[in-house]
């Protein structure tokens, strides 16, 4: 697929993983927001769709990284314990260690930057909200996707499960990534972009790499549920009935 103004977001993302890089440096959002047109998101960015199209069509002349794979030919095997390895494992060893390091950043400077202290109960939102949704996908969805996917590769009769259609636990779980969306956006108004102010120390901005890595990496797991499993597992539950 080459890019132009036809293809979504979510399209471009599937076809070329490289230009998850290029989308996350105009800041336009491919996950949630991952059905609009490329046009509409560069606006909503406002990014030069010209400017998009120049690097997208760079990165997709570059050899794929591992970190890259295209996830869209995987199995839910393969695809489901990449997310619990990378994505789910990620936010399980960073949460504490930027819990610890805001209170030690709010206890410092929360009183000359009194944003820090929303940033700091907005992070323990959705540091409460992923563990729950990551439990949930571990013990409930991903079993049954992986059983319904050993259903159509043996024969079998399709899994009985407690949610009826697939659909209702992957609506659940997207209305949760649009939560965890919402808390990330305030927290990077509240940070300015996650910037600094002048004269801050390492800690203070040590704490804001951090968010905004976490919320990079926060980015490429909602894409590829959004983008490539649910769809996947809805395509799939449809040819097993």
């Amino acid at each position: 697929m080459t890019p132009n103004t036809e293809p979504t977001v979510r399209e471009i993302a599937i076809d070329n993983p490289s230009a998850v890089r290029i989308f996350e440096s105009f800041g336009i959002d491919y996950c949630c927001g991952g059905k609009r047109p490329l046009q509409e998101a560069c606006d909503r960015a406002s990014v030069p769709m010209a400017r998009v199209l120049e690097q997208l069509a760079e990165v997709k002349a570059e050899p794929i990284s591992p970190e890259e794979t295209r996830w869209a030919d995987a199995s839910f095997v393969d695809l489901t314990e990449h997310i619990v390895a990378r994505h789910h494992n990620y936010v399980r060893q960073e949460s504490p260690r930027l819990e610890m390091l805001l209170e030690k950043v709010v206890s410092k400077h929360g009183a000359a930057h009194p944003e820090l202290a929303s940033i700091r109960e907005l992070f323990s939102a959705l540091s409460q909200e992923l563990f729950a949704h990551m439990m949930k996908e571990e013990r409930v969805l991903f079993p049954f996707l992986l059983e319904m996917e050993s259903a159509v590769r043996t024969g079998a009769a399709p899994p009985c499960s407690c949610f009826g259609s697939v659909g209702a636990p992957i609506a659940r779980m997207l209305a949760d990534h649009d939560d965890a969306g919402a808390l990330t956006a305030s927290m990077r108004s509240l940070s300015g972009n996650y910037e600094a102010p002048d004269g801050a120390c390492p800690s203070y901005r040590g704490l804001y790499h951090g968010l905004q890595e976490f919320e990079r990496d926060l980015h490429r797991h909602v894409h590829l549920e959004n983008n490539i499993l649910f769809p996947r597992a809805l395509e799939l539950e449809r040819a097993v009935k």
